[in-house]
């Protein structure tokens, strides 16, 4: 397929999943009704962003794939309305508990779950009490792309998408929930967040969708500014810090490719040189 049409979501949360549940898919019903094939909902919709505390209790949340509210009502939605919904949510595996998603296809099946691999530990931030880094490994999907998906704190990482893009990713997606910084209220990191994939986009010539979550949750603030960028990293659409809505871009896969061929980054790739950045040390 020479064009695909994706679209990114951001909103705020409270703690009522049905609540978030509905507000989620009235928005997937906004993006499909302007074209798109693949909706990207933010990280973790299914309630307020939970680790900012450490709490017990909160496992109680996770459920397995199979079970989980979110990923069976999304999966609903992608068969009605014939899309593509990347689901983010808490899993449950026996024992264990991952940041996981679940790509749900237009015909409402699970073509597989990424559970996210790099997770962090801070101020506000708190997801090794939760989750166990993923053991999936990197996932590229078949659909009406090549789709290769990292989760938040995945994107700050130029391995995630470099791997995704060896993978075959077409375009890259990333649902995030992040916002300020309660060690220190002066650090705003929404222009970082921003140029580092940005830099994905143009280091790997691919597009990159990102996803964010908006509002306060107990004095957390989450930035929003969503955003679709081409593989230039010229931004195609955005939303700003507050607004709830859908953005959605038109691709050009062709004239991607083209023009990943062209810079030559792939073709220059010099891996013998590489071992050092596998190697733990």
């Amino acid at each position: 397929m020479t064009e695909i049409t994706v679209a990114a979501l951001q909103l705020g949360f409270t703690a009522d999943i049905d609540r978030n549940i509905a507000n989620v898919a009235r928005l997937v019903r906004e993006a499909a009704a302007r074209g798109a094939q693949v909706v990207l909902p933010p990280e973790l919709f299914e309630g307020e962003y939970f680790c900012r505390v450490e709490d017990e209790g909160l496992f109680a949340n996770a459920r397995p794939t199979a079970e989980h509210k979110a990923v069976l009502a999304m999966q609903e939605l992608a068969r009605e309305l014939r899309i593509a919904i990347p689901t983010s949510f808490f899993e449950l595996d026996g024992q264990h508990h991952y940041n996981s998603l679940a790509m749900i296809d237009p015909d409402g099946r699970i073509q597989g779950v990424y559970r996210k691999s790099h997770i962090p530990d801070g101020p506000g931030y708190e997801e090794k009490f939760y989750f166990r880094p993923g053991n999936t490994g990197f996932k590229v999907w078949d659909g009406p792309a090549k789709l290769g998906v990292g989760i938040c704190w995945d994107q700050w990482y130029p391995e995630t998408a470099r791997a995704l893009m060896l993978m075959g990713a077409q375009v890259l997606f990333y649902p995030t929930a992040i916002g300020s910084e309660p060690h220190d209220t002066s650090l705003d990191t929404a222009r970082l967040w921003r140029r580092a994939m940005v830099g994905h986009a143009v280091s790997n010539v691919v597009p990159v969708v990102a996803a964010n979550r908006v509002g306060v949750e107990h004095g957390q603030a989450f930035y929003g500014t969503s955003f679709i960028t081409d593989e230039r990293g010229d931004i195609l659409a955005e939303l700003d810090r507050e607004e709830e809505g859908v953005i959605t871009a038109t691709l050009d896969l062709d004239r991607v490719k083209r023009h990943r061929a062209a810079f030559g980054f792939f073709r220059d790739r010099r891996p013998e040189l590489y071992g050092r950045l596998v190697q733990d040390i």
